[in-house]
């Protein structure tokens, strides 16, 4: 792969490396949340690792951290990438990343809860399609 020049794109690969869209990455925005759903660490914990199986993922660890005054940050960590969250309960919002791979996971299906559970009065989704090749859709990560 060559390395982007002037603001532009470039990309080469050989023949025999075709690209799949298998892999997933949300860009979620959340507004109006309940202040207090975004300022409880465990119930973010929780609701993390609750849109992680919902999308068929599996949950390898999760950590978290929680801001003086308000706010917190967690993580979890899936054998198939990451959700992560950054809530601001003062303004009300959140910033998730949800991140798949593999065809058999539902991000939107996370994101949905995620947009319920947090009670976001509005929100923004991005989804941007990953294009890994062909031999890293191959390998299969399993929980050990």
């Amino acid at each position: 792969m060559e390395v982007p020049k002037n603001n532009q794109i470039l990309s080469s690969f050989s023949n025999d490396e075709k690209l799949i869209h298998q892999s997933k990455h949300l860009l979620l925005e959340l507004y109006r949340c309940d202040y207090e759903k975004l300022n409880d660490e465990s119930f973010l914990r929780c609701t993390l690792n609750r849109a992680a199986k919902l999308a068929k993922a599996s949950v390898l660890n999760l950590i978290s951290n929680k801001f003086d005054p308000q706010g917190v940050t967690a993580i979890a960590l899936l054998a198939e990438s990451h959700i992560s969250i950054h809530t601001w309960p003062e303004s009300n919002y959140s910033a998730v990343d949800i991140f798949t791979c593999g065809q058999y996971m539902m991000p939107e299906v996370a994101s949905q809860y995620l947009i319920e559970a947090l009670k976001a009065e509005e929100h923004f989704l991005r989804v941007i399609e990953r294009n890994p090749p062909a031999a890293v859709l191959k390998e299969i990560r399993t929980v050990v």
